[in-house]
């Protein structure tokens, strides 16, 4: 047996096992299908479809997309066609491949996320849900869920309430004081995993114009200029919650996703590097197992444990 047979990709987040920690996230990948033609979904962890809402949002003025020094700047508006149509016109098609499919959910209220899943609970083929807890609530003076502990609570034990079926990982803001202390209500709620992080709130301006780059004048800032920001939100996260966490921010190599599995992540999602080479996730994927191997590490846990050993 050669070093590669004996490495062992799989990961388990929850209850839920992944043959690797690739994943493809949400907001950059569509509902998976329009990457069909272009990646072997088969050969991925899973992907994390767009946000589903309660109703079809039809987004941001373009321009939605703009490049800046080592990132990327977006303001799509989380268009979606909204959860209805999505169970009937994308998830029967999704069922025939291979992958775990897990469905990003966000609201602008308590009840738009509990409605959004109640939906998708009657329908087969998700492996679970993702819920983008980044998002304004509406009855709170548009305060995010994700910035204050008290609404965390809230937001995730009624979407824990709803979401019997299935496993409930929590997308958290990088916008706080504390990501361990917001990790841990999210925890203490009912999540059974985290993803860590969402984009950070960034601007760019057109001087010839005077105006916004994007038909926002803000957007999510994501690519390489956030991953050591993230990368340390995940390292503080790991320290204070028992559960798994899923690594996002800037992963382009297998070197970056190295870097946020040896910090604790269990897995980790590939999201800016998709605009640039669609197939990024899927070649991660197969070139993961050479990259442990010169590790000398036959498992995703060995390297947790070798970064822990060196660095106390």
């Amino acid at each position: 047996m050669s070093a590669a047979d004996a490495v062992d990709l799989s990961v388990q987040i929850g209850a839920l096992r992944l043959r690797n920690p690739i994943l493809a996230a949400s907001g950059t990948f569509g509902y998976g299908l329009e990457f069909a033609h272009l990646v072997n979904l088969n050969r991925l962890g899973g992907f994390v479809v767009k946000g589903l809402s309660r109703e079809p949002i039809e987004g941001a003025p373009p321009p939605r997309l703009c490049e800046t020094p080592s990132g990327m700047l977006n303001a799509v508006g989380l268009q979606n066609i909204g959860v209805r149509a999505f169970v009937t016109e994308k998830l029967p098609v999704l069922r025939k491949y291979d992958t775990a499919v897990l469905a990003n959910v966000f609201g602008y209220c308590l009840e738009d996320y509990v409605e959004v899943i109640r939906t998708l609970e009657d329908a087969e083929g998700l492996a679970g849900y993702e819920l983008n807890i980044s998002c304004p609530n509406v009855k709170k003076g548009g305060m995010q869920f994700g910035g204050d502990p008290t609404q965390v609570a809230e937001v995730v034990g009624q979407a824990r309430r709803a979401a019997v079926r299935r496993p409930l990982w929590v997308k958290l803001s990088p916008l706080v004081a504390d990501i361990g202390l917001i990790a841990r209500v999210a925890q203490d709620s009912g999540a059974d995993a985290l993803t860590i992080a969402n984009t950070y709130p960034a601007m760019a301006i057109d001087l010839r114009s005077l105006k916004s780059r994007l038909g926002n004048l803000t957007g999510g800032l994501s690519g390489p200029a956030i991953k050591p920001i993230t990368l340390r939100l995940v390292w503080e996260a790991k320290k204070a919650v028992s559960i798994p966490i899923v690594g996002l921010g800037g992963i382009e190599t297998v070197e970056d996703v190295l870097e946020y599995l040896s910090v604790g992540a269990s897995a980790v999602q590939v999201g800016t590097a998709s605009f640039a080479d669609p197939r990024a996730s899927e070649h991660l994927a197969s070139t993961l197992t050479n990259a442990l191997v010169r590790l000398k590490a036959s498992s995703i846990s060995d390297i947790q444990a070798k970064f822990a050993s060196k660095n106390g």
